[in-house]
């Protein structure tokens, strides 16, 4: 049992990353490597799109400088980032595209079908940590899931995890690109693992296909535009040129995803946490916007939805109540919330019911 490691342990280091990605894949990540935390090449990129207001509302993103971009300056002694995936395909989920044709049903992202991803990567990553000190003893380490500043496609990719896609998220050959990513810092002076090299070639897949064209050149998305962006992270009011474009995907949009030619080879997930929950892969618009705030807790309880709020999330269904065919039943659940508390909700609703001549 090893107590202690130093950078001359070579070969002990060598067996000791073999064993973590072992742990790793037994704990249900499905690829695990090993980056250091040079991100200087990714560091001027990240600060120009910040410079051009690309992040929109999303003051998270520069607040905390270049702690994002120097890992060791976010975790002092960091040394290694332990870059990990674990895929998020549902199985039997309705198909997406059948349900964005259908315009009055309600699109929502693939990935927040089942429970919040966020518990469990954070779970599964505290489970190898304490494996690894279980093997070791105590040493460094911090665990993160998309909720620190952390610049996780850039260390994925120097992870040999795969390759930062045109449309800004990991792609790798043998997965394409529905999966979540977590990470560990650590002090442990691991061998690292070799970069993943690009494979978009010359496809402008999801370029073309983007509704609200937020990919506004490869591998640069302006987020103010994105209705992943518009529908989750924006708290205000969606601006209204957008509206129309947003069509019925009220929570999250995949479209850059399922263009894309490398996730013809994307598995489903094994995790049962991310099956279909409360039927939200096939559901009417009208269905969802009659919840009241209760049942909205309690259906979303253990969902990423719950995030975002009751308010907001009357809001996204207002909006695609307002790109849905015209009928008496969308006329009625629209005309019902009238004079929703929210003012939010309000001008969403005035603007939905304007859409149909109303």
């Amino acid at each position: 049992m090893l107590k202690t490691l130093v950078a001359s342990d070579l070969n002990e280091l060598t067996s000791l990353a073999v064993d973590i990605k072992r742990w790793g894949i037994e704990l249900g990540f499905n690829q695990v490597g090993i980056a250091d935390t040079d991100l200087s090449a990714a560091e001027a990129g990240h600060q120009e799109w910040l410079e051009k207001g690309f992040h929109g509302a999303m003051d998270y993103m520069a607040k905390h400088g270049t702690k994002r971009t120097r890992p060791a300056e976010l975790v002092p002694g960091t040394l290694r980032v332990i870059s990990v995936r674990m895929d998020y395909l549902p199985p039997n989920a309705k198909d997406s595209e059948e349900i964005m044709n259908e315009g009055k049903k309600a699109f929502i992202s693939r990935y927040a079908l089942g429970r919040d991803y966020h518990k469990v990567l954070r779970g599964r990553l505290q489970k190898l940590c304490n494996r690894i000190a279980e093997h070791i003893g105590e040493f460094g380490y911090r665990v993160f899931t998309d909720s620190a500043p952390v610049l996780e496609v850039a260390l994925a990719e120097k992870a040999g995890l795969g390759w930062r896609g045109k449309h800004t998220l990991l792609l790798t050959r043998e997965a394409g690109s529905w999966f979540f990513l977590g990470e560990i810092y650590t002090d442990l002076p691991l061998p690292i693992d070799t970069a993943g090299q690009n494979h978009c070639g010359s496809c402008s897949a999801c370029i073309d296909i983007c509704p609200t064209k937020a990919i506004v050149a490869p591998y640069e998305v302006d987020a103010r535009r994105c209705i992943s962006y518009l529908t989750i992270e924006l708290k205000d009011s969606i601006p209204e040129e957008l509206r129309p474009l947003i069509g019925n995907r009220v929570y999250g949009c995949d479209d850059c995803q399922l263009t894309c030619p490398w996730n013809r080879f994307a598995g489903l997930t094994d995790e049962a946490d991310f099956h279909v929950r409360h039927g939200l892969d096939d559901v009417g618009l009208v269905t969802l916007f009659a919840w009241d705030e209760a049942t909205f807790k309690r259906n979303m309880a253990g969902s990423a939805i719950l995030r975002i709020g009751y308010s907001q999330w009357l809001r996204n269904l207002a909006v695609g109540l307002g790109n849905a065919p015209t009928t008496p039943e969308i006329i009625a659940a629209l005309q019902n919330r009238a004079d929703d508390t929210s003012e939010l909700v309000r001008e969403h609703v005035r603007w939905a019911l304007s859409r149909h001549e109303l």
